[in-house]
């Protein structure tokens, strides 16, 4: 069986990087009997200034985009439309702030190296897209690590040092250097760049292109 490395860059606080994540998932399911995929996540970071107060989203982005706060509304609906259906919760999607993901992105990386990284990446979804909480304070990232049966003690020595905080750099400098400016984006077999939520089975006939260019002399 094939093995595609599916390596993943996105911000906890992007719709699109939840929603992107749940299409793949699917697509996985659906190849599961072609495919062996090896995920991994990278941070990319929406708003960098982590001495930013939280702003309320949809003044947040109608102001970013220049767009009416009714727009930016019924967009943010439809996305909530396409997460339910999906099985995410972004019931209190337009009731969060906007915040700064980078400590959350430490943790990420810390739940990898126990063989945690998706879970801890989606529970941290869960927690700004379902439940509006403030996904840059230390008690919210660390109450989301105790959920996916991570220690809770570990979770807050990671946050109040500076752990993997070269490796969220490195990651964040890298993808830049790519070209990567946008999320989610999904690099197959660390050449090949899909940008965007895509559907499953765009994401479907895509990895098996992939597969049997990769497979041709």
């Amino acid at each position: 069986m094939k093995t595609l490395q599916i390596d993943i860059v996105s911000d906890i606080a992007c719709p699109w990087c939840a929603i992107g994540y749940g299409r793949l998932e699917r697509a996985m399911t659906a190849l599961e009997t072609e495919f062996t995929f090896q995920v991994e996540w990278h941070a990319f970071e929406l708003n960098p200034d982590r001495e930013s107060q939280g702003e309320p989203i949809l003044q947040a982005l109608s102001r970013k985009y220049g767009r009416s706060v009714e727009e930016m509304e019924a967009a943010q609906s439809n996305m909530m439309a396409i997460a339910s259906e999906l099985g995410l919760n972004f019931s209190k999607m337009q009731e969060r702030l906007t915040c700064n993901t980078f400590d959350a992105h430490r943790l990420v990386k810390w739940a990898g190296d126990q063989g945690q990284q998706t879970a801890m990446k989606m529970a941290l979804f869960e927690a700004y897209f379902g439940r509006a909480a403030d996904v840059s304070d230390p008690q919210i990232l660390t109450a989301c690590a105790q959920a996916i049966g991570l220690d809770a003690e570990e979770a807050k020595a990671v946050l109040a040092s500076d752990a993997y905080t070269q490796e969220v750099r490195a990651d964040e400098a890298r993808y830049q250097q790519s070209g990567v400016s946008a999320v989610p984006a999904f690099i197959i077999n660390q050449r090949h760049l899909i940008s965007g939520a895509q559907e499953p089975d765009t994401l479907i006939n895509a990895f098996r292109e992939i597969a049997t260019r990769s497979a041709t002399p």
